[in-house]
């Protein structure tokens, strides 16, 4: 049996001004870039879950694009994908199922929405795909495919096989990746992320991880890794472990953290000396009536709000860039936050910045509360969820204001001069850190 693997990829606004704004910023460029150049983590791994003698076909849809027609010489069509593209995924699906070639689909757009998706596949996974995954190939094999597949237990990701890393062109990613952890401790209202999949924060084996990297660098000697985490170093403990294995292997790689990364002097050290070359880190906010009640379980962001500056400092001491991460249109924002956004990133010292829409993402805490004030501005519009696009109305400026706050901020962020004042600033303060190169080691 031949399952075909297809990945949707190329995430892009609908705004046509930011996007043209995109192909001359460097800011936007690189992002862009990042987002559309890595490959389905899920699917590498369902295809090593796949039983011999099934054959996995890993395709991206930007490649099978450039063909005449999509390939159909498949038994089972397996496709993920996020929001943004969920539509587009339904016309591959319905594409093979006129051919009479079953499709399963999965992640967490399917998860968050099962019945809408079923209405265009064979069968709907649910949750975390690896438990459920050998047993639909199982089911499919006897003819007996079930329409819905629901993970009923925590997947123990010290059970995670290494991907199908093999299966990929390296030459056509700047990054490739492995999840080291998944959830989050944190219930962030806006999060659209692994906490729908998983109920709890849990890391995979230090051994697991190594394992992993070791097959990347047998397709690419010398990668560019992202772990797929949405809050790495929760359990810093279990971090500084895997950093020590990591320094022999003389990586440059980046990840998803919290603010809290920063008070752990030693983890800092780890992450210099194995190669980490910046941390994505979501400030959400310079401004404390815009950042409280974000965190749903205990306002852990508003309470580290005032170590955000010394925080940045000290994580970039270390010669670890951040990526502060900031959202607009939260419901404490008004039309003086954009100022406020840029006069922040100058007076921190941020190496780089990463500006979104405030996004309600289908089935997340926001998408209800603002579905039941009436503030979605069109329901299940899930193309909209770039995070480039505006999808909500804002509660204390127009959505005209906050598009157009929204462009001016972009526009002086990345431009050239602002770009250059940022890394300028970051080599500039290197020269004279003592927790990077040979002041470190003295």
């Amino acid at each position: 049996m031949k399952i075909g693997m297809i990945a949707m990829s190329g995430v892009r606004a609908h705004n046509e001004e930011l996007t043209k704004l995109g192909l001359t910023l460097p800011g936007f460029v690189d992002r862009n870039k990042i987002i559309a150049s890595m490959p389905s983590l899920s699917l590498l791994t369902l295809a090593a879950l796949t039983p011999k003698p099934h054959v996995s076909d890993y395709q991206e849809i930007a490649d099978l694009k450039l063909l005449p027609e999509l390939p159909v010489d498949y038994d089972l069509v397996a496709i993920t994908t996020f929001s943004a593209q969920i539509f587009e995924a339904y016309e591959v699906a319905d594409y093979y199922r006129a051919r009479n070639i079953p499709v399963v689909m999965g992640g967490l757009h399917v998860t968050s929405v099962p019945e809408e998706a079923k209405a265009h596949c064979d069968a709907v996974v649910i949750g975390e795909g690896e438990l459920v995954w050998p047993m639909l190939v199982r089911d499919f094999e006897r003819g007996h495919l079930q329409p819905y597949y629901r993970s009923t237990t925590e997947f123990d990701l010290k059970d995670a096989p290494v991907p199908r890393y093999e299966l990929l062109d390296p030459s056509k990613y700047n990054r490739l990746t492995v999840q080291t952890s998944r959830g989050c401790p944190h219930k962030c209202e806006f999060c659209a992320s692994s906490i729908l999949l998983t109920k709890k924060y849990k890391v995979k084996p230090v051994q697991n991880v190594m394992d992993e990297i070791h097959a990347i660098k047998a397709v690419w000697p010398r990668p560019f890794i992202e772990f797929a985490d949405d809050n790495s170093f929760v359990k810093k403990d279990h971090y500084k472990q895997l950093l020590r294995a990591m320094v022999p292997e003389k990586l440059h790689w980046f990840t998803e953290a919290d603010v809290s990364v920063a008070e752990d002097a030693e983890l800092l050290g780890l992450l210099r000396d194995s190669g980490c070359q910046q941390v994505l880190i979501g400030l959400e906010s310079p401004r404390q009536a815009s950042i409280t009640g974000l965190e749903l379980n205990a306002d852990w962001k508003a309470k580290r709000q005032d170590t955000y500056r010394a925080a940045i400092e000290k994580i970039q001491s270390y010669g670890v860039t951040v990526n502060g991460c900031f959202i607009l249109g939260l419901d404490g924002d008004t039309p003086e936050v954009f100022d406020e956004v840029i006069h922040f990133v100058k007076d921190s010292g941020l190496y780089e910045v990463q500006i979104t829409f405030m996004t309600a993402f289908p089935n997340t805490p926001l998408y209800h509360r603002l579905k039941q004030e009436g503030r979605v501005i069109k329901e299940n519009a899930w193309d909209m969820c770039t995070l480039f696009d505006i999808n909500l109305v804002p509660q204390n400026m127009s959505v005209s204001e906050l598009q157009q706050g929204f462009l001016r901020l972009a526009h002086e962020l990345y431009s050239s001069e602002e770009t250059t004042r940022r890394r300028s600033g970051f080599k500039a303060m290197l020269r004279d850190s003592p927790n990077f190169g040979w002041h470190a080691n003295a």
